[in-house]
């Protein structure tokens, strides 16, 4: 009897498995449940369904019974909807029931071609994705299985569909083309996952991609994938109404770039971006930037016209609140050598910070303190630099190249004007100095050296702007020795003094030239009148006057300029005495058409001794009035005036008359009575008149001989020489 039951049991075990085999792999065909489909179906308007035969089957993974059939005939709207496969899943226990109820439907599309897809549009409503289909995509192939789930009322509840799209082509834009791109899709009622994205925009490919889309509380996007990206001015060209905005696109040559991308992106219901992050991590290979315009500067000797970038590993975040650029690797300017540059910029709001550590070959010129670096050393530039609306912060600012250094901290400026300054320290081979600011304002100048050699060719050049008006305080300066030009020194120079809105109002200092020469300069400034006093007295006239080519050629002698500053305006005298002028051009031009041989000869020879030159002048926003210009000695004597505009261009008229000529000429007038010419003197050549015109180094002069002087020019030289008695 056991073995009766024992085999019995067994015999129903096999006959379940044998059940079961045939059920998952073969299944049995009937056609008991094609009028349950059919007539599901047709609850649906405008679909219909015609069936050949089902199989019943077992599915082993869900263990659960479904229906399958192959190869439906399925019309919407009498359109027939290419499906390969259709699953229907059966509620076990109503199959014991009058009316079975079906699960979930799994439809198996064929591939389907762009052609077809195009006709299955008119299923979508109206939108912008069915836009796209029709009008943008013009190849690709689909294959997709879609996953109904039904609920107890026998309504769609869910949906799951899977698919690979490849072979794609669309046209995002007029000149922007999608080519050949392939991935694979998931996607319900509220998420959307695009994976293994791989293809091409234009000359951008992108792999290993993802977009992953959720749309529970409006829109989440958050996708990930490589670009490999190879562009270049003409590609660039073709597709400039992209980047219309951003006009620096324009000057992109050349950007070669393997970049890893990871983006983000929130919309609300009415598809309004509420937050977004973008991340770009990987390697800019080589890229090459065209300035519009090139970049000269006084610290150069060459313009900048382009940038190089290459092998650069970059970091790059953006998001509402911040962005960030993060960059590591070598430039070039002008394609020259590739140096090292490392930089952080980033971006919050109103306030930006940039922070550049990198190595430089070029050329470096800092004419105020007759600095220029030396050919092909390799210096290091390092800044950290912020900037909020108008306002900057050089916060930190280092140059240094071999012994050489120069350090700035806490340079805050707006809109190209000064407002606060805390350190200066400059170090080179002819300068060792520093500038602080305290908080207190006072400003201290201090250092072993100073190279002021162009010094007095940047105050020649300075325009009238003033933009140090936020400059305030006591100042101090002392230097042990400034070099001045022609090679003279300056020892020992201290300077005590009150800036106030960027100009000084009171200054008092002294220097020592050795051998007995000092300069002294002294400044006050009346309160009434706000007007102010500058006087200058040098016993060495050539360090101050370098830079004036109507000196060139002054040898020796003293100076005395005195000054009354009246805002704008100013009118001064300089007083030079017991000099010499030796092979000054313009002099020597002047007695040379003018045919006193004798004179030129002793101009470009031993120089020519004058007693004293007096110069009258006032200047008023950049016109320089010439009221007089004196000059007396032994060999001849000279009367002009004139002006200079802004622009540079110079008028001069004057008389030179020999000095032979005038001390015979003065013997004969009488002490009391009219200035007149006697006859017997006015007979013959007195000298000549002259008239100097044109812009700088173009100056052309005209002469004239004179048979009569006139009486200011004799009065003006016999007051000199009452004075000088």
């Amino acid at each position: 009897m056991k073995k009766l039951i024992s085999g019995l049991i067994l015999f129903i075990f096999f006959l379940l498995a044998f059940l079961i085999l045939i059920l998952s792999t073969f299944g049995i065909e009937t056609n008991k449940f094609n009028n349950l489909i059919t007539n599901k179906v047709s609850e649906t308007k405008n679909i219909d369904l015609e069936l050949d035969t089902v199989k019943f089957k077992i599915d082993l993974q869900e263990l659960s019974l479904f229906l399958e059939t192959k190869n439906p005939i399925i019309k919407y709207k009498k359109f027939l909807i290419p499906i390969n496969n259709v699953r229907s899943y059966i509620d076990f226990i109503s199959l014991l029931k009058i009316e079975p109820k079906i699960k979930k439907t799994i439809f198996i599309f064929k591939e389907l071609d762009i052609a077809q897809l195009n006709n299955l549009s008119f299923l979508l409503k109206p939108s912008n994705f069915k836009t796209l289909l029709n009008n943008r995509v013009t190849q690709g192939k689909l294959k997709t299985e879609i996953e109904v789930f039904l609920n107890e009322k026998g309504l769609i509840e869910n949906f799951i569909a899977r698919g690979k799209i490849k072979n794609l082509n669309a046209k995002l834009t007029n000149s922007l083309n999608l080519i050949n791109t392939s991935f694979g899709f998931t996607a319900d009622k509220n998420d959307v996952l695009l994976k293994n994205i791989f293809g091409d925009v234009e000359d951008i490919k992108i792999s290993d991609g993802d977009i992953r889309l959720n749309f529970e509380k409006g829109i989440k996007l958050n996708s990930n994938f490589l670009s490999q990206i190879n562009l270049n001015s003409k590609v660039l060209y073709k597709h400039s109404q992209l980047f219309e905005k951003f006009k620096f696109i324009e000057n992109i040559k050349i950007f070669k770039a393997n970049f890893n991308n990871s983006l983000s992106v929130e919309l609300d219901k009415t598809y309004k971006i509420t937050d977004y992050n973008y991340k770009v991590t990987g390697k800019l290979e080589k890229a090459v930037f065209e300035l519009s315009e090139s970049i000269n500067s006084n610290f150069l000797n060459k313009s900048i016209k382009e940038i190089y970038l290459s092998e650069m590993q970059v970091e790059n975040f953006f998001d509402p609140k911040e962005i960030k650029l993060d960059g590591k690797g070598k430039y070039s300017i002008n394609n020259s050598d590739f140096l090292k540059i490392n930089f952080v910029n980033k971006i919050k709001k109103e306030l930006s910070s940039l922070q550049i550590d990198l190595d430089y070959k070029g050329d470096f010129i800092i004419d105020f303190i007759n600095y220029e670096k030396s050919k092909n050393s390799l210096a290091n530039l390092s800044l950290n630099l912020e900037k909020k609306d108008k306002n900057f912060n050089l916060k930190k600012f280092k140059f240094s190249e071999n012994t050489n250094l120069f350090e700035i901290e806490n340079l805050k400026i707006k809109e190209n004007r000064y407002l606060s300054l805390k350190k200066v320290l400059v170090k080179t081979d002819k300068n060792d100095f520093s500038v602080q600011v305290a908080q207190d304002e006072n400003i201290i100048v201090k250092g072993k050296k100073f190279d002021a050699t162009n010094l007095a060719k940047l105050f020649k050049d300075q325009n009238e702007e003033n933009k140090f008006e936020k400059l305030n305080g006591n100042v101090e300066i002392d230097f042990e020795n400034i070099k001045v030009p022609m090679s003279e020194n300056l020892k020992n120079f201290k300077l005590i003094g009150v800036v106030k809105k960027g100009k000084f109002i009171k200054i008092s200092s002294k220097g020592d030239f050795g051998n007995n020469n000092y300069l002294d300069i002294s400044m006050k400034k009346d309160k009434n009148s706000n007007k102010k006093y500058l006087e200058i007295y040098s016993d060495l006239t050539k360090p101050l006057l370098s830079e004036y080519s109507f000196f060139n050629g002054l040898s020796g002698g003293t100076l005395l300029f005195t000054s009354i500053i009246d805002n704008s305006k100013s009118y001064s005298k300089l007083k030079i005495e017991n000099f010499k002028l030796i092979n000054a051009p313009g002099v020597v031009k002047l007695l040379s058409l003018a045919d006193l041989g004798g004179l030129a000869d002793l101009a470009e020879g031993e120089g020519l001794t004058f007693d004293f030159l007096e110069v009258d002048m006032e200047k008023n926003k950049g016109f320089l009035k010439i009221n007089e210009i004196l000059a007396l000695g032994p060999s001849m004597s000279v009367l002009m005036d004139g002006y200079q505009e802004k622009s540079g261009l110079t008028s001069l008229r004057g008389t030179l008359v020999p000095a032979k000529t005038l001390n015979k000429l003065i013997s004969k007038i009488p002490v009391i009575g009219n200035i007149v010419i006697p006859k017997e003197v006015g007979e013959g050549l007195f000298g000549i008149s002259f008239k100097m015109k044109g812009p700088k180094g173009k100056i052309k002069t005209i002469i004239n001989p004179i048979r009569t002087l006139t009486p200011r020019f004799i009065q003006k030289i016999i007051e000199k020489n009452q004075q000088a008695k």
